[in-house]
């Protein structure tokens, strides 16, 4: 760049009056400055200084960051998350500029570049981005020469301290809960009532006291359709909860409980969503008077689900109400087990406080979440494999094929089902144990390379090895043990079966092509016509995954 002598001449008149806003545009975030590397979760809110410049890590996509807006965001959203959102930043990373804007209403919620940004209905402040600008050197050189370089500001002035509260408490450790809240926002609660909830549900939040290693807390409102007004991890400090909680506004429309329940195990608990593996889930739901729609099939779903339904009913339907009530029973239905625990009521939505204490116990009462265990993830499973050389290595690999086949269908992790194999021809092979392989890519990679023995049939004493072995040590689950054989036993089953459910083992039987009916029978749990099951090909094996699935967790559910 090159300057004539008169511009120069009128830039020497302007540099004592212009001096300070090179300083404060420099020290501010020039556009020369060095970058301030932030990461992923870094809010808007944490940034002190308006036009700063941030470095973002690569990879912000991988995980799950709150965005709130579409190109003006509000201050609680991630930096780098809005930043790919807005299209200013790609999946590597690199600077951005962030300017702070006033809070206002109405964010509106997109999905752009890989990144879901959600709806929020006001929130105190804003920011919106744009990508750094390189200024020729000269230009600043010419121009000030009293500028400070960012580098050199110390770097609290960029990023507010963390509370050392919040560092210190991490919420209420006992009660590590992911809790989902379904609110009624109905015609039928209107807005004055509706603001009663919502003071009710401020006060209980506040009793629960979410943190990082404490409760998470979500909320989905129920009107005609359900609407998530945030996630699981979208406010993980009290302050920033109670907030979102008092800015809800009223919906009206119909009482569609059952529709938000059914949104909410459907999209709400998972790790995509922000669900912690391993947490207990909980939904509580509140009911001004009765729901418009029905309970029961989104309730039997968040049971098989693992998620523990609390239902708040708030002013009963009285006497002369009650022929107006689609299901008189809909709170019997809608919770995770009819013994009294999971059902609250309150009379009316005045004098609130009291009931607030109660309730915050029974939604962190860890021992007595009954459906935090389901066949799904509660689970270890034992498969008996037919090594003999009668199947043939085709025939071996289409039962290794149906035995995937079951894994997929539960949730094999380190806190939740286990699985392990033996194989077994005149001898016995443990393939893998129960405790060998955590998550379920591991396991189902270890059935498909166990190798094919190929030898006689002993299933009486492979039932023995496998009681003895594979399930001697075992998770805290129901165990259940699936034989598969094609043929004739040389020895006794009966004897080794019976042993086996002595030791509280429910035994599947598998039989295929030669497999004689009675050896099915005698070696399976009773009743024998829902545990014994026979394929005369092995291409027909595959067909049975699901009875065999649905009969574990129909067994699972009978004995809990």
């Amino acid at each position: 760049m090159t300057v004539s002598g008169a511009e120069m001449s009128q830039l020497s008149v302007l540099l004592p009056l212009t001096g300070l806003f090179f300083l404060i545009s420099s020290t501010s975030g020039s556009e020369s400055s060095v970058p301030y590397p932030v990461t992923c979760v870094t809010r808007g809110a944490d940034l002190v200084e308006d036009g700063v410049e941030v470095l973002c890590p690569p990879d912000c996509t991988q995980r799950r960051v709150p965005v709130f807006g579409t190109g003006i965001y509000a201050s609680v959203s991630s930096v780098c998350g809005a930043a790919v959102h807005r299209g200013v930043l790609g999946r590597s990373g690199g600077p951005v500029r962030v300017h702070k804007l006033q809070g206002r209403h109405n964010y509106m919620s997109s999905y752009a570049h890989d990144i879901q940004s959600q709806a929020l209905a006001r929130w105190t402040a804003s920011f919106s981005l744009t990508k750094p600008i390189n200024v020729p050197l000269e230009l600043t050189s010419e121009t000030s020469t009293t500028s400070l370089p960012t580098a050199a500001l110390p770097a609290k002035k960029l990023l507010k301290k963390p509370s050392v509260k919040k560092a210190l408490t991490g919420g209420n450790k006992d009660c590590p809960m992911d809790i989902a809240m379904v609110i009624d926002s109905s015609n039928n609660i209107g807005q004055r009532r509706f603001n009663l909830q919502k003071n009710f549900v401020t006060k209980l939040a506040a009793m629960l006291r979410v943190g990082s290693t404490g409760p998470h807390i979500g909320l989905i409102q129920a009107s005609d359709s359900p609407r998530t007004e945030f996630l699981l991890t979208n406010y993980t400090q009290p302050k920033e909860l109670l907030f979102a909680i008092k800015e809800l506004t009223h919906l009206g429309g119909d009482t569609n409980t059952g529709k938000a329940m059914m949104h909410a195990v459907e999209t709400f608990f998972t790790q995509e969503t922000g669900g912690r593996r391993g947490h207990p889930r909980v939904m509580m739901v509140l009911i001004d008077g009765w729901p418009s729609d029905d309970l029961e099939r989104a309730a039997m779903l968040a049971r098989e689900s693992g998620i523990n339904v609390f239902l708040v009913s708030v002013a009963k339907p009285a006497p002369e109400e009650l022929a107006m009530v689609p299901d008189k029973d809909f709170m019997k239905k809608a919770v995770c087990k009819d013994n009294g625990f999971f059902s609250y009521s309150m009379p009316s939505w005045f004098s609130t406080t009291k009931h607030v204490k109660p309730l915050a116990q029974k939604l962190c009462s860890l021992d007595s979440l009954l459906c935090s265990k389901t066949c799904y993830n509660s689970v270890n499973i034992g498969f008996l494999i037919d090594g003999s050389s009668s199947l043939g290595e085709g025939n071996f690999q289409l039962v290794l094929d149906f035995l995937v086949g079951i894994t997929r269908s539960f949730d094999v992790s380190d806190v939740g089902a286990r699985v392990g194999a033996v194989q077994f021809t005149y001898d016995q092979r443990l393939e893998f144990g129960m405790f060998d392989h955590s998550n379920k890519e591991d396991s189902i990679n270890a059935l498909r390379r166990i190798p094919y023995m190929n030898g006689g049939t002993a299933t009486g004493a492979a039932i023995s090895y496998t009681t003895q072995n594979l399930f001697r040590r075992t998770g805290p689950g129901r165990n259940f043990l699936i034989v598969v054989t094609d043929g004739q036993s040389y020895d006794d089953v009966r004897l080794p079966a019976m042993a086996a459910q002595r030791q509280g083992i429910t035994m599947y039987s598998v039989g295929v092509a030669w497999a004689p009916m009675d050896d099915v029978k005698a070696m399976s749990s009773e009743p024998k016509e829902s545990h014994a099951f026979y394929t005369r090909k092995f291409t027909g094996l595959a067909e049975l995954i699901p009875l065999l699935v649905r009969g574990v967790c129909r067994d699972f559910t009978e004995n809990n």
